[in-house]
């Protein structure tokens, strides 16, 4: 049996995306929400800031060590923004209500930002990129949270462009690739994106701070310092 992280989110493509990042460790996510665990406050202004208080809830609630990730958009010309905000940009606008499914504030939250990024046609005026912060903890009141970045840089479409992904892919252009994140095969974009630059490292520091160079146990799948 693999030993099981908590990841503190309910989405969906997120979690696929996660979890082949994170399989080469023998470790299953299972959502919070599959174990009857309600969304954490997100009241901080960094991405840090909330991938903690996130990955502190979820290992609370459900005993266990717990896996978050905040991560969005950071547009230059916006100071950063949308940032913390990305996944409620238009909700925040009032654009779209509150409560509505990410069916709808997806699209919303593109629109929105195009909205903004009209005025700014020149490549260079849409200099953009992702960030992902990941944040692991053993249990709750872990004094050694382990924390990883990624990055993913680019520039602004005009309309979005592709069909993979989620969230603003469809909106930022790679250059090294010549396509938007959302035209990307989802293999080519696991290797390469903020999220996978993020999960590389946190991977490393789960191998040599928490010691999973050994597989789990086949019995118990026991992470090593249970039992100790």
């Amino acid at each position: 049996m693999p030993r099981q992280l908590i990841l503190a989110s309910n989405n969906a493509k997120k979690l696929r995306e996660l979890q082949a990042l994170i399989a080469p460790l023998g470790v299953d996510l299972v959502t919070q929400g599959a174990l009857g665990i309600a969304e954490a406050e997100e009241p901080h202004v960094t991405f840090v800031e909330n991938a903690l208080a996130k990955a502190r809830h979820a290992a609370r609630e459900g005993n266990g060590p717990a896996l978050a990730d905040d991560s969005g958009l950071c547009v230059d010309a916006l100071g950063g923004a949308p940032g913390v905000r990305s996944a409620r940009y238009a909700v925040d606008a009032g654009r779209v209500p509150e409560g509505a499914g990410r069916d709808v504030i997806d699209p919303a939250n593109n629109a929105w930002l195009l909205a903004q990024m009209a005025h700014l046609p020149q490549p260079a005026q849409r200099r953009a990129h992702f960030t992902c912060l990941l944040v692991a903890v053993r249990h709750a009141d872990d004094p050694e949270p382990l924390i990883a970045e990624g990055h993913w840089s680019g520039e602004l479409l005009a309309a979005p462009q592709g069909e993979h992904g989620f969230g603003y892919d469809p909106l930022l252009w790679i250059p090294t690739h010549g396509m938007s994140a959302a035209q990307l095969p989802p293999d080519i974009k696991n290797g390469i994106s903020h999220r996978a630059v993020a999960c590389q490292r946190l991977r490393d520091m789960m191998r040599v701070r928490w010691g999973l160079e050994a597989p789990a146990t086949a019995d118990t799948g026991a992470w090593p310092w249970q039992g100790a």
